[in-house]
């Protein structure tokens, strides 16, 4: 992002007074919910009924197909659906055809114990992740583009916006949940959830879907195939399978479009292993649902929200490249707290503190990373895009972060596993640094064409 000092705080912080941001706000929400409902309350329960941590991280390998869902992208940005296509738009009919398959999900998932059908319940799960990253990829369209990349402001706003729904989506939901399962039961506290995912279906409803010169531009771009195609079904087939690709590889250059793949393939993957392991970490140091669900869910989402906001505001102004150097060491030396509680015990100061110095840094990093994978998406093809950079993003956090709970094992010292953790995140940063200059120039190009259109 480029450096927009000039402006003041005053005016900065009045162009958070968007109604578009508000909607992005919305479907933020409907984002981050399935990974509390299928991740961090299912670890809950399994761990109550027994589980082995092995068990529970490798039940989370559901979670894959957020790295598989850039295959199906392409369809999200072609396909329309009919009558909800016509009725909510591309982006909207997609969400709520989604949000429909997920609450059936919750619903059957209710009605089990999951210990004793562990194999159905593994595949309902399954059932709802592929929805819930069908969902994102139509989600993250309707952000990108609901805000054109001359407003160049609004993309950390956006993207702040989008981090604050996910956690109020993921924390909310998960508070409530560790807060009353020793009162009503896990199955009952799923029942509740599909309450939830009825008042997400309502937001759907609620915002208007964006306007964009999206069709104009898949319209060149089959007419270009139809030069080499010469056939209406291979055109529509290659546009939407390969053209998204090719442009990203086209306006970045191959061998900088490889690194930056492989930076956003390991920003993530020193945090996916802590998070994976956080809850049997927390039960087994000692710490209560009721505790869990007060700091890690309500706390934890509260300052989520205040360090977003903030460090949207900080990227707005000083730009994302330095905020994801700072934010990505930053959220590595964070890592090292739990070492410190591994050590002392069930201490609840403790237990806040780092729950906040986790929160600050974790959400600074992933404003600018957001940010980040906004800027390198096109405007035909946003869906597919941003879907391939946040599956691989996604992809530390599922393929990778599965083998949590088997290395904790293997280490059996929590101490340890949390200073691994917070190594990870290094070769990441070195790619980022070898990647300044290719910024510095795609940021001089974007203000210099900023100011032709001007």
């Amino acid at each position: 992002m480029l450096s927009n000092t000039a402006i003041s705080w005053k005016e900065t912080l009045r162009s958070y007074m968007d109604r578009r941001l508000a909607w992005v706000l919305m479907l933020g929400c409907s984002s981050g919910f399935p990974w509390v409902l299928i991740g961090s309350n299912m670890s809950g329960w399994l761990k109550d009924e027994g589980l082995t941590r092995s068990a529970i991280g490798y039940f989370g390998s559901i979670f894959t197909v957020y790295t598989i869902n850039f295959l199906w992208a392409p369809l999200v940005d072609r396909v329309h659906l009919p009558v909800l296509g016509k009725w909510l738009g591309q982006r909207r009919s997609w969400i709520l055809s989604c949000q429909l398959i997920i609450l059936t999900g919750t619903l059957l998932i209710a009605s089990v114990n999951p210990a004793s059908h562990l194999m159905f319940t593994s595949l309902i799960a399954l059932m709802i992740a592929t929805a819930s990253a069908t969902q994102d990829i139509a989600i993250d369209a309707f952000r990108i583009d609901s805000f054109n990349k001359s407003e160049e402001s609004k993309l950390p706003q956006a993207s702040a916006m989008a981090v604050i729904g996910w956690w109020t989506g993921y924390s909310l939901p998960g508070f409530l949940a560790f807060t009353y399962a020793n009162e009503y039961g896990w199955g009952n506290i799923y029942y509740g959830m599909a309450v939830i995912v009825l008042l997400l279906i309502a937001f759907t409803l609620l915002v208007r879907e964006p306007e964009t010169h999206r069709d104009l531009l898949q319209q060149k771009a089959e007419k270009r195939h139809e030069h080499y195609t010469h056939s209406a079904v291979l055109t529509w087939l290659s546009v939407t399978v390969l053209e998204p690709f090719i442009d990203f590889f086209r306006r970045n250059g191959i061998s900088v479009a490889l690194t930056l793949l492989l930076f956003v393939f390991l920003f993530k993957v020193g945090e996916a292993f802590l998070g994976r392991m956080s809850i049997p970490f927390y039960k087994e140091i000692g710490f209560s649902n009721e505790q869990i669900g007060y700091y890690s869910k309500l706390i934890g989402w509260g300052a989520t929200m205040l360090f977003t906001f903030l460090g949207s505001v900080v990227n707005v102004r000083f730009g994302i490249v330095k905020g994801l150097m700072i934010g990505g060491t930053a959220m590595a030396a964070s890592n090292l707290m739990f070492s410190w509680i591994a050590e002392t015990g069930p201490d609840e100061h403790l237990f806040l503190a780092t729950v906040i110095v986790d929160n600050f840094t974790t959400a600074f990093s992933t404003v600018a990373f957001v940010s980040f994978l906004t800027l390198m998406t096109g405007q035909a093809f946003s869906a597919t895009q941003y879907a391939l950079l946040a599956s691989l993003g996604n992809a530390g956090r599922t393929v990778l972060a599965s083998f949590s709970g088997a290395l904790a094992d293997y280490l059996d010292n929590w101490t340890l596993f949390f200073i691994l953790t917070a190594i990870m995140v290094l070769p990441s940063l070195l790619m980022l640094y070898s990647l300044r200059h290719y910024f510095s120039r795609l940021l001089l190009k974007a203000r210099q064409e900023r100011q032709n259109s001007a």
